[in-house]
């Protein structure tokens, strides 16, 4: 029998009216999202009923997110469901890291504030932007981004798409140059350039919010989007220089794999990590979680 892991999603996947249905159907859902108002308010109302244009914003978008997802990992737990491993692509790792006990409900959620106002306040330092380039090999777009000197490749997602983050100013002239590659660039719902040299002091200041906080052993298998491995102690390290960072999704999602993980269960409110393990490798199995619920409930 093959092993399980949950795969936490990060920004861009957002929606008015996530977790609604979830809190309304479940209350160790409802919990979650109570908890979360307790501590900021309004929590919960900006995930059901906020405009797309209010969850775009950074300082919104990672505290929303992170209700929604540890809501529905909550109600998977309940139902008997523990992974053996956990991951989460940039703001989801602190979600992995909150499902796996590093950090307790409050604690967790109280660093991801903290990290969304971080990044917000120096997304707002600079115009830039991220976007998705899809068509082209990795060594591609690092050669494409070494053109410019504030352009950045950032997430290594799967086979054909990589993320860059950069000035907004020289995004249209690289747009050029991918199309002029064969590739295409897709801009993404984000503000700011995330997991790059401009995030520099949001993970020095999250990296004392950190230190504050009382951390616990993972009761499961913890990876680090930075170094595509498991966690060992270095939380306070790998936490926060994973904001100026590249993600390393594929090594991830490949060393999962050879370790013996074939069930993926994607917790948030899309399906983007889903499509992006079936392209790394469709042998396994990757599902969002509504659908493994449902196949549960079923049984």
């Amino acid at each position: 029998m093959g092993k399980i892991a949950f795969v936490f999603s990060g920004q861009g996947d957002q929606y008015p009216g996530m977790g609604k249905e979830l809190a309304a159907n479940y209350p160790t859902a409802e919990a979650v999202f109570n908890m979360c108002d307790e501590i900021r308010p309004g929590t919960s109302s900006q995930c059901f009923e906020g405009t797309e244009e209010e969850l775009k914003e950074t300082r919104n978008t990672q505290p929303c997110l992170f209700a929604m997802e540890l809501a529905a990992a909550e109600v998977l737990f309940e139902k008997g469901i523990r992974p053996d491993a956990v991951a989460g692509f940039s703001l989801g790792e602190v979600v992995a890291a909150t499902a796996a006990g590093v950090f307790d409900k409050k604690t967790g959620f109280r660093l991801v504030i903290k990290r969304g106002e971080l990044m917000q306040r120096e997304a707002e330092k600079f115009d830039t932007s991220m976007a998705a380039v899809v068509k082209l090999t990795p060594e591609q777009v690092q050669e494409l981004c070494a053109n410019y000197s504030e352009v950045y490749p950032v997430n290594f997602n799967c086979p054909g798409q990589i993320t860059v983050s950069g000035l907004s100013a020289q995004m249209p002239d690289f747009f050029a140059d991918v199309k002029a590659a064969g590739g295409r660039a897709l801009p993404l719902k984000v503000k700011g350039a995330f997991h790059s040299p401009f995030m520099k002091e949001a993970a020095e200041a999250f990296a004392v919010e950190l230190a504050k906080a009382e951390i616990q052993g993972s009761h499961m298998t913890l990876y680090s989007n930075k170094t595509a491995e498991p966690y060992g102690s270095n939380v306070v390290e790998l936490m926060s220089k994973q904001i100026c960072s590249p993600v390393q999704w594929e090594k991830i999602i490949r060393d999962m794999i050879a370790r013996g993980i074939d069930t993926f269960i994607e917790i948030g409110p899309g399906r983007t990590l889903t499509n992006m393990i079936k392209k790394i490798d469709s042998e396994v199995k990757a599902c969002a979680y509504t659908e493994y619920l449902a196949e549960v409930e079923a049984c």
